[in-house]
Order: structure tokens, then sequence, then C-alpha cells
């Protein structure tokens, strides 16, 4: 992606994301500004990561609703570690909400296996507390 536009980004992560703080965008501003970081995009979404040494982070990987269930996710994670092997990376992990079955099913496919577990990770608006899942895939 050539140089993101910053408050779209926060806008469609606050779309994908309606029960939780956005990112903002001085937020996107501030991570993309490193040179480990990358963001890969299309038009409904975007997959936001972090890559050092020989490991690959996937900060966030967002799709608008009316963009779901058309395989977008699948791709954008597959784009990320696509950038993530040309940056070196041989592993990938990420934390996800527990709670999210549609991300838990789009990782575990794509082979991300849970190794671990954080309690009362994420805060959701209403002041409820989430469980991150930690996964994480070898890079072939």
């Amino acid at each position: 992606m050539a140089d993101p536009d910053f408050k779209s980004l926060a806008a469609l992560h606050s779309a994908a994301f309606l029960d939780t703080r956005a990112w903002s965008a001085d937020e996107f501003s501030s991570l993309l500004s490193s040179p480990h970081c990358f963001c890969v995009s299309d038009d409904g979404g975007f997959a936001l990561g972090r890559c050092i040494v020989d490991e690959s982070e996937l900060l966030t990987l967002a799709v608008h609703p009316s963009h779901r269930r058309k395989g977008l996710g699948r791709t954008l994670l597959k784009a990320f570690e696509s950038e993530s092997q040309n940056r070196r990376a041989t592993r990938a992990f990420l934390e996800v909400a527990e709670d999210n079955a549609a991300a838990l099913a789009l990782y575990q496919a794509a082979g991300y296996q849970i190794t671990a577990n954080r309690p009362d990770y994420y805060r959701r608006d209403n002041g409820s507390q989430i469980a991150a899942s930690l996964m994480e895939k070898t890079l072939n």
C-alpha cells in the first residue's frame, strides 16, 4: 500500500469493531511511521502488521461489515503473511478475542494454533472484559 490514508483506516477500523474503542488516525500514523510496521489493504479492509527480525505480528485485521463473508479476510491474511515473508519473518503471531468466532475460524483455517490465553485482555465499550487467545503459525 502506498501512503495510507490514516483517517480512512481509522474509520474502517471503527466500522469493523463496533463494541471496542477504535484506533485513531493518529495511532495509525504513529504505528506506520515505524519501518517495522506495514499495511496491506483493499477497498473493504486492511491488515496491519509489525515485523521485527524473524517474527511478524498481526496487529489488527479489519473488514468493513458490508464486505464480510466474501473471502476478503482470508485474502488480507494471506497478503499479511506474504509481506511478512518478504520481510524475512519465519513465524507469525496474533491476539484475538476469544469470543470472536469468525476470526478464530479464519485463523485456524489458515493454520494458526492457539498457544496461550490472556484473561481480561480486551475491554468492551459496555465495560465487560474478554480474554485474548494468542495464536501463532510457522511461515513457509
